[in-house]
Order: structure tokens, then sequence, then C-alpha cells
């Protein structure tokens, strides 16, 4: 389960280049994330509008559309402005299960300015999915969103 975090980073920025607007990169970051990574039953965004998580683009079946802030696997890494690994779902205190199948997630904020914006969430539907390389891939793709992504109208 080895993902080539170079060739995704690589391709993720010429398409950030072509359109920088954040709905079209959040688009095709989830569609890259899908297509190169194994084991994964979603991937996508959740928005930070009006003081509450609201879903925004992803690959993967239907999902929650609303996320408190500090709820969740999502709501928490917003609220504590941190990555968070989780290796098996249903050990996480409050998990929000949108899809049953789901067994393991990682969540990163994506940060506009000094606000969280955004967090990327990935789903997989089996437990220990996502390793420490994993983590920092998937970081260095957060932060690549931050610093080229156009969020002029958020």
């Amino acid at each position: 389960m080895k993902t080539d975090y170079y060739a995704l980073a690589s391709r993720l920025e010429a398409l950030i280049e072509t359109e920088p607007y954040y709905i079209s990169v959040f688009s095709n970051a989830s569609a890259l994330i899908m297509d190169s990574m194994e084991a994964l039953n979603w991937a996508g965004f959740y928005l930070v509008r009006d003081g509450i998580l609201k879903v925004g683009p992803f690959q993967g079946k239907p999902a929650c559309v609303l996320i408190g802030r500090g709820r969740g696997v999502c709501g928490t890494a917003w609220a504590e402005e941190r990555t968070i690994v989780v290796p098996d779902v249903h050990e996480f205190p409050g998990h929000i299960a949108c899809d049953s199948a789901s067994r393991s997630e990682i969540v990163i904020p994506v940060h506009h300015g000094n606000e969280v914006t955004a967090v990327l969430d990935i789903d997989s539907y089996e437990k220990n999915r996502f390793s420490d390389e994993d983590r920092a891939g998937l970081e260095n793709i957060v932060r690549i969103l931050e610093k080229m992504t156009d969020f002029s109208d958020v």
C-alpha cells in the first residue's frame, strides 16, 4: 500500500497551476487521492462555513452534510487544529459514522491565513490503513493546497 506522494504532489501542483479556485482544486485533489491511494472508501473536504463544517468536494458514497466543531474526527481536527489519525474509528469517542464500512480515518486541517478553512478527510474500509508515511505525505499535500489555492472568495 505504498503511495507515490511525490507523483501525487506533482500532479496536484500541475492542476492547481491550471485553475487555482478552491472548489476546482478540492474537487481534483479528492479525485487524485482516491485514484492514487489504495483501500479508500472516501476522500474529500469539509469546508468551514457559518461556524460549522459543511461537506465540500469529495469522492465516495454520500456523506454527512454538517459536522459541529469538536464533533467526530473532522470536528476535533478542526477544533484542535491538528492532524488526527484514527487506526480504528470504533475506538474514537464520538465518531460520526457517515459510512458504516469505514474502519480507519485521517483528517488534516487546511489553513487560509491563520484560520482553518477546511479539513481533508480520508476514510478506509481497512483498520490501521494510515501510516506515518501517509500522514507526512498527506500533510505535504495540504501544505501545497494552502500555498497554491485561491481562497479569495472564502
